[in-house]
């Protein structure tokens, strides 16, 4: 462990402290009212027959207070990977994490454009780079690629973190600004980006999935913190 005399320290933060200049956020392109998301569901589930747990469902989504609902995959999606509704978890994981391995990117990039945008300054001028994702786990990272889709310069320092679950919004937050206050003249881009493909399945195929079906909402907002 390295740490700097007390008095060294209260000079450096005296000196720079991190501040929030811009916030973009992003949805994947498919919407569907929280009204229709039970109908739906169990239509492109092939999930019909089941009476009782589409009721259930049904009332679940009633009292979550939840209004619509954003996914980037969409029933052609399912049609074309029908493994995603296996009741199997490894058998599927490989064709999830193909469409997340670009798809998280993109969707991260669509929110950092837009908090860039309104930052008024050159994604050049970018020095770090922090991006957390519980969707997919990938290397070469989501990082790399988000990176390249801004045209953010090779010199960038990139940090990634993976399955952080709920505590990665605060997880990137508070790597960010360690990173800008020891960090002179460090610009920092964080990035969360989620897609609940990741957790979709027929119900009835894993336990407490219609529970997440029912409730679970992530809403895919990237938020971009420099100093």
């Amino acid at each position: 462990m390295v740490s700097h005399p007390a008095n060294v320290a209260d000079k450096i933060q005296q000196r720079q402290r991190a501040s929030l200049l811009a916030i973009g956020t992003a949805n994947p392109a498919n919407c569907i009212r929280q009204d229709d998301y039970t109908d739906w569901y169990f239509r492109v589930t092939k999930s019909d027959h089941l009476h009782d747990l589409k009721t259930k469902m049904r009332r679940m989504c009633d009292r979550s207070g939840i209004k619509k609902r954003y996914f980037h995959h969409s029933e052609r999606t399912i049609l074309d990977h029908p493994v995603l509704l296996s009741g199997q978890q490894l058998p599927s994981l490989d064709a999830r994490q193909d469409i997340l391995a670009t798809a998280v990117p993109e969707l991260a990039a669509a929110a950092a454009k837009d908090a860039i945008a309104e930052w008024g300054r050159p994604a050049s001028d970018i020095t770090h780079l922090v991006v957390s994702t519980y969707s997919g786990a990938h290397m070469p990272g989501a990082d790399l690629h988000l990176a390249s889709l801004l045209g953010l310069g090779p010199s960038v320092c990139r940090t990634v973190l993976y399955l952080q679950g709920c505590t990665a919004g605060s997880s990137v937050l508070r790597v960010a600004k360690d990173i800008a206050e020891n960090n002179p003249g460090a610009r920092v881009l964080v990035a969360c980006a989620e897609l609940t493909l990741v957790f979709f399945r027929a119900p009835g195929s894993f336990p407490g999935t219609i529970a997440m079906q029912g409730h679970v909402r992530r809403r895919s907002e990237r938020r971009r913190g420099r100093r």
